[in-house]
């Protein structure tokens, strides 16, 4: 992970001279993707360190879209109304999170207004997950000194972009007839959803979009096989048992996993190109910054966009 840290501090310093005086009006807002177990919130946390750290002793704040999960009895109400849709019946697909939260707390930071982060607690209800109360938010900004001048947003499917519908059936089909040639050889999920159930998250996706165009920079954290999620998922899950005694069993990692990856394959190409659309102008260099790691998460390559 050192590696990767050096190679994304790198980049986001020279994005914070590249922003210079824009401080005065917006935080630099740098979003970071990257699947599960691939190293997000290790990466986050010292990358926050050292941006807090002399010489740039900047004030930065660290957000995980799964802090903007529906509350518990709105996610089991979304799972109600969409029983026959697998994607939506535990929390996290596009549609699961709360837009409206999610784009009030950006809108605050992005005014350098005293802001309450919310926070969630995935261990409520033998798993399932719930907002915990507000007076257990982080506060931000309350003092007209020490301003939060860097927000950090990490997340699995941070940057995506929605799919035209034709594009998206032309991907499924594609999906179901490669299953259909390759039999148990198949390993992806997408072949095995139903075409309602993926146009429900792609439309939900839609709504998320507006929000990409407060990321000033984006950080790509990108497996060279995207099947390294379910290895990565399972190490997360042993280390979890042998830190507090219990965990996802094999099985059900898989099946959680599997819950994410038709996502995976849809939308992570797309990224791969470039997500931020939003010039900020000809002084402002490369924008995004794509990491692809290997099986034991070494950098093989960098690319910036």
């Amino acid at each position: 992970m050192t590696e990767t840290l050096d190679h994304v501090s790198s980049f986001v310093v020279r994005s914070v001279h590249d922003y210079g005086e824009l401080f005065q009006s917006k935080p630099l807002f740098v979003a970071l993707n990257g699947v599960q177990g691939a190293g997000k919130t290790t990466l986050v946390t010292a990358l926050a360190q050292k941006l807090r750290s002399p010489p740039l002793s900047l004030s930065t704040v660290v957000v995980s879209i799964d802090d903007f999960y529906l509350p518990h009895e709105a996610q089991l109400q979304l799972a109600k109304r969409y029983s026959n849709n697998p994607l939506v019946q535990h929390r996290g697909q596009p549609s699961t999170h709360d837009v409206e939260l999610w784009r009030d707390v950006f809108e605050q930071l992005s005014k350098f207004k005293p802001t309450r982060i919310p926070q969630y607690d995935k261990s409520r209800f033998d798993g399932q997950g719930d907002r915990v109360d507000l007076t257990e938010w982080e506060a931000v900004n309350e003092s007209e000194v020490d301003k939060v001048k860097v927000v950090i947003f990490e997340g699995w499917c941070v940057g995506f972009r929605s799919l035209p519908d034709s594009v998206l059936q032309s991907m499924w089909e594609h999906a179901c007839r490669q299953r259909k040639d390759d039999g148990s050889k198949y390993r992806g999920r997408l072949g095995w959803n139903r075409l309602e159930d993926i146009r429900h998250v792609n439309r939900a996706l839609a709504e998320y979009e507006s929000l990409n165009s407060y990321f000033d920079v984006l950080i790509h954290l990108d497996a060279e096989d995207m099947y390294y999620v379910y290895d990565w998922r399972l190490e997360q899950e042993a280390a979890l048992r042998k830190a507090k005694g219990s965990g996802m069993a094999e099985e059900q990692v898989h099946r959680f996993v599997d819950g994410y990856y038709s996502s995976y394959e849809l939308y992570t190409e797309p990224l791969r190109k470039g997500a931020l659309k939003f010039d900020r102008g000809s002084g402002f260099g490369p924008r995004q910054l794509r990491v692809v790691i290997d099986r034991n998460r070494k950098v093989i390559k960098t690319v910036e966009i």
